[in-house]
């Protein structure tokens, strides 16, 4: 499986934005990752197979959303209140595994950037 992120760009805070992973085939669990050099990877949130299991990282709930559409094996990643604090590579992965920890997806796409200005 490829995974193609995009969306990311340039925002000020207080925006929007959406972020997409379009998947080659089918997919189970997806994840959306960030980092933001020097920090470490960050989970930001998973979703499973059928939509109905989301999780959060605590920085990003109540303002990020995770959706998928699964008949474009797209998984989407709604980003509202954008915080300057939020700017990072965005990523997205895949894998078998309802899990926040990046060594438990086997496919990774290359990731979009998202900067936020105060």
């Amino acid at each position: 499986v490829q995974l193609q992120a995009c969306g990311g760009g340039l925002v000020q805070a207080g925006d929007s934005l959406r972020l997409s992973c379009a998947a080659s085939g089918r997919t189970y669990f997806v994840s959306w990752f960030r980092q933001a050099p020097p920090k470490a990877q960050e989970f930001v949130a998973v979703i499973s197979w059928d939509g109905r299991s989301t999780t959060y990282a605590d920085s990003v709930k109540g303002r990020f959303t995770i959706s998928r559409d699964n008949a474009k094996n797209t998984v989407y990643l709604q980003m509202n209140s954008l915080k300057p604090e939020d700017t990072a590579v965005y990523y997205c992965a895949a894998g078998v595994s309802y899990t926040q920890y990046g060594g438990g997806y086997d496919y990774w796409g290359p990731g979009t950037p998202v900067t936020v200005s105060s």
